[in-house]
């Protein structure tokens, strides 16, 4: 081979190995541009499915504003609105809201009591009253669940008899406040994945440490428990559930029917406070609501307070809640 030959071989070599690098950088550089391009979509969809859930919080307190007012003395399930879901029509989609009872549950929060220093202590009869609705779940190996769950709230750092202050914590401390959520019953000490699974479909976490009113007009018979653990003897479950079957449509004017009809099923007396903790109007609602827009999916879960009406919107979480 000449050496002009070989020149001109190395010399395409060489321009051969910039345009393979050249054409690389361009393709590195345009699928940059493509996930840019659908990330910034996505981002604009996902901000457009918020202000479509604002809409729709909007809207939720509007219609329990409304249901308040028409309701009178009484909240029943009467029309059938509890968990039905209703539509907001959007461009390129559907937001959609649902409500329900958000008070006919066991407030972790009310395991304690607010002192008038703002700091917080057992609330010894709510204790009793966890730990009659863990018996009636049968949580395995749950007796120890309501004083840890007590110390973690609470404000010393003394612990009670089977609870769990600082030093049962690895890498962090007891909250010493209260629960904004639910799931964060996970973080007490000893607090399995199964006792966790098998007790929150029956709590919530409501800012204020008064304990859940149960309305007898709108448990549903599979929460009997819930009314169950007002009862001294933490018993009565399938006398419960039958008082809430036979519940007429309309509801109750007052809660003394079911417990009259509690006392003649032999289902026991009410614990201390029991039946002043029932009632048949309604105060907390929970909202749920779910957006599916322009290829942006979002679900919210919010908590509407509606002891005072106008109905205001207290809490909200974005994404699956468990």
């Amino acid at each position: 081979m000449r050496r002009g030959d070989g020149e001109r071989g190395a010399a395409l070599l060489t321009v051969l190995l910039l345009v393979a690098v050249i054409v690389v950088l361009a393709a590195t550089a345009l699928e940059r541009l493509r996930v840019s391009t659908r990330l910034t979509a996505n981002a604009g969809a996902l901000d457009a499915a918020r202000g479509y859930a604002y809409a729709a919080e909007t809207l939720a307190t509007t219609r329990v504003t409304s249901l308040l007012s028409k309701a009178g003395d009484r909240v029943a399930l009467l029309g059938g609105w509890s968990d039905r879901p209703f539509g907001l029509p959007i461009p390129g989609g559907v937001a959609t809201a649902r409500v329900r009872d958000g008070g006919n549950c066991f407030n972790l929060n009310s395991l304690v009591v607010r002192g008038d220093d703002g700091t917080y202590a057992a609330n010894n009869q709510t204790l009793l009253q966890f730990q009659r609705l863990i018996r009636l779940l049968r949580v395995p190996q749950g007796d120890a669940i309501p004083a840890a769950t007590v110390d973690f709230i609470d404000t010393d750092d003394a612990a009670l008899p089977g609870g769990a202050e600082d030093g049962a914590y690895r890498g962090y401390r007891t909250a010493g406040t209260l629960m904004a959520d639910v799931s964060e019953l996970r973080a007490v000490s000893r607090v399995t994945a199964e006792q966790y699974a098998a007790l929150r479909p029956w709590l919530c976490a409501l800012p204020t440490v008064e304990r859940a009113t149960i309305n007898v007009n709108t448990l549903l018979p599979e929460q009997a428990p819930l009314l169950a653990m007002l009862i001294e003897t933490g018993g009565g479950v399938e006398a419960a559930r039958g008082v809430l079957l036979r519940r007429p449509e309309q509801g109750y004017a007052t809660t003394d029917p079911v417990w009259n009809a509690l006392s003649l099923a032999g289902a026991g007396t009410p614990a201390m406070d029991g039946k002043g903790q029932t009632g048949v109007k309604t105060g907390w609602f929970a909202l749920t609501i779910d957006v599916v827009a322009n290829g942006a999916e979002l679900h919210e879960q919010g908590l509407i307070d509606a002891r005072a009406l106008p109905a205001r919107l207290v809490a909200r979480q974005w994404g699956d809640v468990s």
